[in-house]
């Protein structure tokens, strides 16, 4: 969908949005005066309970992980809320009274005492759940520009890629020849040719240092390369098995660098989901 359609299908939401919450705004305003609400407030509850919920749906648009599955809690908690307190009010008559006073919303004492606690309950509960899910944006945002400095290197050792100059893979494990490690460090354009330094005719001089070939060597993978390895690694593994634990283990990484790479499978994943149910 291009750019066009995309502002013309959000306009379209946030008409049919403003129209059903003028709808249920009515029944709202006329339960918060049942309950004892002056004018003034009962004019502003409806805010209360529906302007949470768009609050909670925005925060699940931005938000990933737990955080984002707490705002689909309370989004669906404060619908199914709005959800009684509008049938309510198209069950009791006295209710859509202009005059209207305290009242009861139900019949029996039970019920009515089950509704009330309802509908007071919901100011105090978007006070609380407004904050979280306002902390909890923000505290992704941080955490988010806190891993630029690491897409900036993935950027960088892009372009060193793309420049030609040859990229150094880690190796396995050295093994022990006597006292001595011995490992093979390789370009990735030169694979599989892994006696190289066997085709060198030229003595080497006995100047008591190690040879190059012979010292223990652990080059670090960049950024990229282990995103790339962790894709196929990672491919068949359901989304609660992407811990950053797992992920360590199988990349043979630092914790820091396996958290990274889950965050950026765990939103590849969820910007796959999002494009196959828009298809």
């Amino acid at each position: 969908m291009n750019r066009t359609g995309r502002v013309l299908l959000v306009l379209a939401l946030v008409a049919v949005v403003g129209m059903a919450f003028r709808v249920s705004w009515n029944a709202l305003r006329d339960v918060a005066r049942a309950i004892g609400a002056d004018t003034t407030a009962a004019n502003l509850y409806p805010f209360v309970v529906d302007g949470l919920m768009a609050l909670a749906l925005v925060a699940a648009l931005v938000l990933t992980g737990d955080a984002r599955k707490f705002a689909l809690r309370v989004l669906a908690s404060y619908t199914l809320a709005s959800l009684i307190l509008n049938y309510v009010h198209g069950l009791v008559p006295d209710l859509h009274s202009q005059s209207i006073g305290w009242s009861r919303l139900a019949e029996g004492d039970w019920t009515n005492w089950a509704l009330v606690l309802l509908a007071t309950s919901l100011p105090v509960g978007s006070i609380y759940f407004g904050s979280d899910l306002v902390a909890k944006v923000l505290h992704d945002r941080q955490s988010i520009e806190g891993i630029r400095p690491e897409s900036a290197q993935i950027d960088a050792n892009r372009s060193t890629a793309e420049q030609g100059e040859p990229l150094v893979e880690e190796t396995a494990p050295a093994e022990e020849v006597g006292s001595s490690p011995v490992a093979v460090v390789e370009p990735i354009g030169a694979r599989p040719q892994l006696a190289v330094a066997a085709e060198s005719t030229r003595p080497r001089r006995a100047t008591g240092r190690v040879p190059v070939a012979a010292r223990s060597t652990r080059v670090v993978r960049t950024d990229l390369e282990l995103l790339a390895e962790a894709r196929s690694l990672t491919e068949s593994w359901p989304v609660e098995k992407l811990t950053g634990e797992g992920i360590r283990k199988a990349l043979r990484t630092s914790p820091a660098k396996a958290r990274i790479v889950r965050e950026a499978l765990k939103a590849e994943r969820e910007r796959d989901t999002a494009s196959a149910a828009a298809g």
